[in-house]
């Protein structure tokens, strides 16, 4: 039997997504009105660069070179795998922000990651940290929410229960 769903649930958390996928695409359009492509362009000289590029995979361009069809693959996982965090927040009550945040950052980078692949094909990719001659891969806006929430997700998995002394 399923819990019964919290009133008032988490939904609103949804406004964070929104907010995460309107940063992005900001973001993202005024790389490509301002930043050359495949170009460093200093922030913090040794250690950031604005660079414009593109990633037709996921995370660390993995199967970037599948030949198409993964661009409908990480578009069906992105969505189902938001839809499936938008129905745990309307079961999360709306003051578990530990658990709901981290949903919403989750859903907000995967949309706006969604959006890039149908408007473009890839993803826009701009960020990029270096220390010497070792950078890290390219990243964006979605893709840090997505992975700052997933590390909440795990946080909040991990410590779930244990503030509190249960009962006994």
């Amino acid at each position: 039997m399923s819990a019964a769903r919290p009133k008032p649930d988490a939904l609103i958390w949804l406004l964070v997504s929104a907010a995460v996928i309107g940063l992005d695409q900001w973001s993202k359009a005024w790389v490509l009105s301002s930043l050359p492509e495949f170009t460093a362009v200093p922030v913090i000289d040794g250690f950031w660069n604005w660079y414009r590029t593109y990633n037709t995979g996921a995370a660390f361009s993995f199967l970037s070179d599948a030949g198409g069809w993964q661009l409908w693959f990480f578009t069906f996982l992105a969505v189902a795998i938001s839809g499936l965090m938008a129905f745990w927040l309307s079961r999360t009550p709306r003051a578990n922000w530990r658990s709901a945040l981290p949903y919403a950052l989750v859903i907000g980078g995967a949309v706006g990651n969604v959006i890039d692949r149908q408007i473009h094909g890839h993803v826009i990719d701009f960020i990029q940290w270096y220390v010497g001659n070792h950078y890290w891969p390219s990243f964006n806006i979605a893709d840090s929410a997505i992975v700052a929430g997933a590390i909440g997700i795990a946080l909040s998995g991990l410590f779930e229960g244990k503030s509190s002394p249960k009962a006994g």
